[in-house]
């Protein structure tokens, strides 16, 4: 006798998927510390590249699983929120690399590799997230992550006010201004990224409390 998820389809894939995802984020901004490192030695968007190709990938499936498969372990809202959420990370991510790869000549010693440490732990910590939905979602565990997300991106904010105090302040050349500002934006909304994903994630758990 077959189960239901053998007639309908094996929900639970969506784990799987959801986790590749998240991954995929966290490697984008594993490759942007390493692009921002001093000892970098190229300037190469490969990295990103693969990440988001990765990531469009997932979407893509994901998508295409939600249209055949009857039976889902998620509502099909919340995975489509969570997957269109996650999307957006390394999208932004490489629009910072592709930007800095240009610019960096005109912006001087502007130092982005904290933010983009910031950046990594944010991802890191979503990832720890979106796995714990496979786990049996633990609200005071999902609380405790999403808690530590808002802390990382409050932050970021904090740093990135402390960036823009600096231009406002010391930068007299407009083109090199207007330059960081828009790297400071790109990079301030990668973290603001991760937070949104974050609350998708807490949202979900709540949900099936």
């Amino acid at each position: 006798m077959f189960s239901l998820q053998t007639i309908f389809g094996k929900g639970d894939k969506f784990y799987g998927l959801l986790e590749a995802s998240a991954e995929s984020a966290c490697s984008s901004a594993k490759a942007l510390i390493e692009l921002l490192s001093p000892a970098a030695t190229q300037q190469s968007l490969e990295k990103f590249k693969q990440a988001r190709r990765r990531e469009k990938d997932l979407f893509a499936q994901i998508s295409e699983e939600l249209v055949n498969t009857f039976v889902t372990v998620l509502d099909r809202e919340d995975i489509e929120a969570l997957n269109g959420a996650l999307y957006k990370i390394p999208k932004v991510v490489e629009k910072f690399a592709e930007r800095y790869t240009l610019a960096s000549g005109r912006i001087g010693d502007v130092d982005f590799s904290s933010r983009a440490a910031m950046l990594e732990q944010a991802c890191q910590v979503l990832a720890q997230m979106v796995g714990q939905l496979r786990k049996g979602m633990d609200l005071d565990e999902v609380k405790r992550l999403n808690d530590q997300l808002q802390t990382i991106e409050a932050q970021a904010d904090d740093q990135i006010l402390e960036l823009y105090r600096d231009v406002y302040a010391n930068e007299s050349d407009p083109i090199r201004y207007l330059v960081k500002t828009n790297l400071f934006e790109i990079l301030e909304k990668a973290i603001d990224r991760c937070r949104d994903a974050g609350n998708v994630v807490y949202h979900i758990v709540l949900k099936n409390s």
